[in-house]
């Protein structure tokens, strides 16, 4: 994370065309902004617009779009086990609909996002991180094609391989695996460990004490869920670029 920014944006100034990625908005306030055209994907808590509180409003209409997404905050341990079935179902459906692809598409990154590809990498390493390390303690659990997120500061042992280019069957044999340790994690969950922290404080990432373990398999759960969305999402533009051409 960067460090924040304190900032005003002087009266009357217009922004178009503007692409703005990786960006926390925090204690921010607004009067008379204009809004028109905007798409916004991320996180949303506390936002009011004009006197009403939309996240609410938005997380509603998204359950009621995908009713799963209600399952993916789960606090016990048969909340966990449903969570990763439905997420190992969901993607397996988003893989077969990969392969119905040119490969060189899975590559292909859709305004600035990752590739396919690199979305599958990035899991795995988000498995790698808060499983393998945080809670099985792992202290190097890493594949050569994990993938961190893109502002990551970088660190000793970690690997880091922008330039790869895979095949969808090299990265899914990673992801497999991956798959199948927090399945054996999840399968094993006791409601004592519900209460559990967990403790690494060697060298690479995460470095944490006293950890809740569940916020362990939370954050898994979470990417897994919001990274499959967008790569639906990119598939739906690569399918519809591929028929224009």
């Amino acid at each position: 994370m960067t460090a924040p920014i304190t900032a005003s944006i002087p009266r009357g100034a217009h922004v178009e065309h503007t692409d703005l990625r990786a960006i926390s908005f925090h204690h921010v306030r607004s009067a008379g902004l204009e809004m028109v055209d905007v798409e916004i994907t991320g996180e949303i808590q506390d936002v009011t617009i004009n006197g009403v509180d939309i996240g609410p409003l938005i997380e509603a209409e998204l359950i009621r779009r995908m009713p799963d997404r209600a399952k993916m905050h789960p606090t016990t341990v048969d909340g966990f086990h449903e969570a990763w079935a439905i997420l190992e179902r969901l993607w397996a459906e988003t893989e077969d609909r990969a392969r119905t692809l040119r490969p060189d598409l899975l590559h292909e990154r859709v305004r600035g996002e990752w590739s396919f590809i690199e979305t599958l990498r990035h899991l795995n390493f988000a498995s790698a991180a808060w499983v393998g390390r945080m809670v099985l303690g792992d202290p190097v659990p890493w594949h050569p094609l994990d993938l961190p997120w893109d502002e990551a500061p970088g660190w000793d042992g970690v690997p880091w391989d922008r330039e790869a280019r895979p095949s969808l069957d090299e990265v899914l044999v990673v992801r497999r695996e991956r798959q199948a340790m927090v399945r054996d994690v999840v399968a094993g969950l006791t409601p004592e460990q519900l209460d559990e922290t967990v403790t690494r404080l060697e060298p690479g990432w995460p470095q944490l004490e006293d950890f809740p373990l569940t916020q362990c398999l939370f954050i898994v759960v979470n990417e897994e869920w919001h990274h499959r969305l967008y790569a639906e999402r990119d598939l739906d533009a690569l399918v519809t670029t591929t028929k224009e051409n």
